[in-house]
């Protein structure tokens, strides 16, 4: 009998993955005019002018503060900053754009180079990024069933014009947990230094990926695929691991792949065609003619630096040098609550770190999760007092997660709630001396059985002792003074 056919094994693929993320930036008014930026909940097309609509004559006027906060991203990732750049056209024709062209920049951005190190379960990436450049928004498409049937599409222009920073990697990113992680430093760089609040929810952070697969050892790059739609750092990884594993299948079927655009759609798991993939010559950059070139100063630049918070990776190495914490939990404080953790830190007497990292890590940041700003609203300095009442012995370890998590959700101060319900430990040897006496007086028999050497009788003692004292005796204390009494 002939033997079955065997497969042919698969290529062994590089994956080779470049990110453009845009961000709205944290900026009171509209790129080029003088239109609020606060549109969430206002009317449609309630923050409008003749610049951002797009109108006949309406000339732009650069919007400073956005500049500031792509220089000092530029500076917090390491990029250069030219002395001259340049605003340019780039011509598109989509309904969400009224000019026919977004006033961007092509070849002088306002930072070129710097670099973004993540950890990965692999260990630490280096991702090389090529450029930060400034741009504005365009309207937002409101697709919707018509009264009539069919399907009708209205334009609100209230984002048309918010000041856009687009920043755009190297290909060097080599898989789509690297992707997930770089997006995810990059929004919290991006928040630590104030450029932007970059809710991913609320389109602030725009995530997209070009993908491209090629032989192990040939260097030219594959034919790649623009991967766009994803809402969250877990679609972002999503979505570019079904890309590789697509493209995969798709080169040992001897398919030839077409430089397309794709969507993600986050129920079906799969990514679908949207259009094919434009090119930069597609868009025909020529520089804007309303604006002159942007000149940066050394001073400009100076005062930027000097203002510069610490960045998310100095302030997790610090959190582990400083205070002994381990890289987990200093990464998802610094993540989560490293402005909280800060304020804890800085009381006077100062506390244990490692004790405030764990009920933070435990309890603030589990509550965090249901309200996002919870510790925003909350004081670093009652974590502080929780710690410092429960070192000495003023609380047990129980009363101190319980009145924490009293602390978060009603936001009263902890010695207000520790006194209220009574929760102060009894450390007197006086005081648990009388109780320890009654508690041997009711259980003779479980006397005999610790004199007996029973070890099970003397933590049956032990909790008797508790219940007496309604949890409030200090159990380290009641120990010691049983041990003593039943010599």
């Amino acid at each position: 009998m002939a033997a079955a056919p065997t497969a042919a094994p698969r290529t062994t693929y590089e994956v080779v993955i470049g990110v453009e993320i845009h961000v709205q930036l944290k900026t009171a008014s509209k790129m080029f005019c003088a239109c609020s930026t606060e549109v969430r909940g206002a009317a449609p097309n309630s923050n409008t002018c003749p610049v951002c609509l797009g109108l006949p004559g309406a000339l732009p006027v650069i919007n400073r503060r956005a500049v500031e906060h792509v220089l000092a991203t530029g500076l917090a990732i390491g990029g250069s900053i030219p002395q001259v750049t340049r605003w340019d056209r780039k011509n598109y024709f989509y309904p969400d754009l009224p000019k026919g062209y977004q006033i961007s920049q092509y070849d002088l951005p306002l930072c070129a180079g710097g670099t973004l190190t993540v950890e990965t379960s692999d260990g630490p990436v280096e991702v090389g990024i090529r450029r930060a450049h400034l741009e504005e928004d365009t309207a937002r498409l409101l697709h919707q069933d018509a009264a009539g049937g069919g399907r009708l599409s209205l334009v609100d222009f209230n984002r048309s014009g918010i000041p856009l920073m687009e920043i755009v990697t190297e290909p060097c990113i080599t898989s789509a947990e690297a992707a997930r992680r770089y997006a995810e430093e990059l929004r919290l760089l991006l928040m630590t230094i104030g450029a932007s609040d970059a809710a991913m929810e609320e389109g602030q952070m725009r995530v997209e990926a070009n993908v491209s697969l090629r032989p192990v050892g040939v260097t030219e790059l594959g034919t790649r695929t623009e991967v766009k739609n994803m809402n969250s750092f877990r679609s972002v990884e999503r979505a570019i691991a079904f890309e590789v594993e697509r493209q995969g299948r798709a080169l040992d079927a001897g398919e030839k792949l077409v430089q397309e655009t794709r969507g993600w759609d986050d129920t079906r798991g799969v990514t679908y065609v949207m259009r094919l993939k434009e090119e930069s010559e597609d868009y025909r950059y020529f520089p804007e003619p309303d604006l002159p070139p942007l000149r940066t100063d050394v001073a400009m630049i100076s005062a930027i630096r000097a203002a510069m918070p610490e960045l998310p990776a100095a302030r997790r190495a610090r959190y582990r040098s400083d205070y002994g914490l381990s890289a987990y939990d200093a990464a998802v404080i610094v993540a989560g609550a490293g402005d909280y953790f800060a304020a804890a830190m800085t009381t006077d007497p100062p506390v244990d770190p490692k004790v405030a990292a764990g009920l933070l890590s435990k309890i603030g940041l589990r509550e965090q999760k249901t309200q996002p700003d919870l510790l925003a609203r909350r004081s670093g300095t009652e974590l502080a007092e929780v710690v410092r009442l429960r070192a000495s012995g003023a609380i047990s370890s129980q009363s101190a997660e319980d009145v924490y998590l009293e602390h978060l959700r009603s936001g009263e101060l902890v010695s207000s709630i520790v006194g209220a319900r009574g929760l102060r430990q009894i450390s007197d040897s006086a005081a648990l001396g009388e109780v320890i006496e009654r508690v041997l007086a009711a259980n003779q028999a479980a006397v005999a059985d610790v004199r007996a050497g029973k070890e099970q009788a003397l933590k049956f003692l032990t909790g008797q002792v508790m219940k007496e004292t309604r949890g409030q005796a200090n159990a380290a204390v009641v120990a010691q003074l049983l041990g003593e009494r039943l010599k």
